[in-house]
């Protein structure tokens, strides 16, 4: 795998700007800001509890935002409900699937699909099941009956229905046996080879940097580290902390 290194030098698709934001009366990010510029993958690494799904939360309008801008296509789109977000082109796969288990293949894709947005339903499904191939030859099948590996793909799937500029991932990769983590993070880079944006958040610190342009790395609610991804994976500092074995 390799990443599909962005050479635009264009305006930020999304800019992140001293955001804090957090749950009831704790705040869990501090003063974060961060750029994700067109056609790039930009992932953000660190602990367990560092903010990392919060952060995701946050841009996709499931987190109250307390204080920062949060500009996608240049509009300030912190506040806004998560229906208007996806509206706007920002889609999300969250941490732990959330498949409708009872429905099918097809109907999770009928569920997720956005109209109003330039491709028809079945050109997006034709989309989905070029890229994940076993969700069309079972596209008739409940998703209860699929493997672990099979649910991240049909979250992905689902997120892809919105027809997003912006994919935002959240642990895609968390608890599949590594010949599929390897399957789901090359599926990852054809979704980009497509043209759209991609914010990864993702266990596997050295596959993500691999396959990513950008890199931030966030502890204790704020970004403690930053840099082109092939550049932070030499970092003696990050090598210590999360690729102690390399």
């Amino acid at each position: 795998m390799a990443a599909l290194t962005s050479t635009n030098t264009s305006a930020p698709l999304l800019a992140i700007e001293q955001i804090a934001s957090g749950y009831g009366r704790i705040e869990i990010l501090h003063g974060i800001s961060a750029e994700i510029l067109p056609g790039e993958i930009v992932v953000f690494v660190g602990p367990n509890g560092a903010g990392k799904t919060t952060l995701l939360n946050t841009i996709s309008g499931l987190c109250n935002i307390r204080a920062g801008h949060i500009r996608f296509k240049e509009e300030n789109i912190a506040g806004l409900r998560p229906d208007k977000i996806v509206a706007r082109g920002i889609s999300h796969c969250p941490e732990g699937r959330r498949i409708f288990q009872r429905l099918t293949v097809e109907e999770n894709l009928i569920a997720s699909y956005v109209a109003g947005r330039p491709r028809t339903f079945s050109e997006m499904v034709a989309e989905v099941y070029r890229l994940f191939p076993v969700l069309g030859e079972r596209c008739k099948s409940h998703a209860s009956r699929f493997s672990g590996g099979q649910q991240q793909m049909l979250a992905v799937a689902r997120a892809l229905m919105a027809q997003p500029d912006l994919l935002l991932l959240d642990e895609p990769s968390l608890g599949l046996a590594p010949r599929l983590v390897t399957q789901i993070l090359e599926i990852i880079l054809s979704v980009a080879a497509l043209g759209m944006s991609i914010v990864l958040v993702e266990q596997n610190v050295d596959a993500a940097l691999e396959i990513s342009d950008y890199a931030y790395v966030i502890e204790n609610g704020s970004c403690t580290l930053e840099g082109p991804s092939g550049k932070l994976r030499a970092d003696e500092r990050l090598r210590e902390a999360y690729l102690p074995n390399s």
